[in-house]
């Protein structure tokens, strides 16, 4: 094989592998079909291990036809995580604003270092396996307490539907698997 041509794919397998296997390029709406939008979206960037996070999110689809809503979960130091699927009741199909519930607390995890950095990239997709635009929210765990702050349009509102909870369990890599701090060596 040409040393060039063996370069250009070394250096393409290396960019698929380190995206996860994730696709390089925004795929395209299926003919006939358009995909949904995410139109506005929010979560805190600090807080507690253990607690829960709430992801607000609010899109819509012109075909009416979103199904579910994928929940992407990278951790510095441990990768990604495998997607988390949440499927969308009927009522949801055409537009929705609502929130993905989150308890961060783990049985892989007794608890999460100081500063451990996750990123949640959230998107919707419909019943033709049209994605729509991710959206990327970074979050740090920190033993400080945070007051809650007042909620951004279109999520101030007072009763915001519940449109399912985040199921990833994390891993601190900083301890084995019962929890504990590795061995010194």
């Amino acid at each position: 094989m040409n040393p060039r041509r063996s370069l250009w794919l070394l250096i393409f397998v290396s960019v698929v592998f380190c995206s996860g296997g994730q696709s390089l390029a925004q795929t395209q709406p299926k003919p006939g079909t358009q995909a949904p939008v995410i139109t506005h979206s929010y979560a805190i960037e600090k807080g507690r291990f253990g607690r829960v996070i709430n992801v607000y999110i609010e899109a819509e689809d012109p075909d009416a036809d979103m199904f579910r809503i994928a929940v992407v979960v990278e951790q510095v130091g441990q990768g990604v995580y495998p997607p988390d699927w949440i499927y969308l009741k009927s009522q949801y199909r055409g537009h929705f604003a609502g929130y993905l519930q989150w308890n961060t607390s783990s049985s892989r995890a007794g608890h999460m270092s100081e500063w451990t950095q996750i990123t949640i990239k959230v998107s919707v997709f419909d019943r033709a396996g049209n994605e729509s635009n991710v959206v990327v929210h970074p979050f740090m765990f920190v033993s400080e307490v945070f007051p809650s702050p007042p909620l951004p349009a279109p999520f101030n509102v007072a009763s915001l539907p519940r449109l399912g909870t985040i199921s990833v369990e994390l891993f601190d890599p900083a301890q084995d698997a019962r929890g504990e701090p590795p061995e010194p060596r």
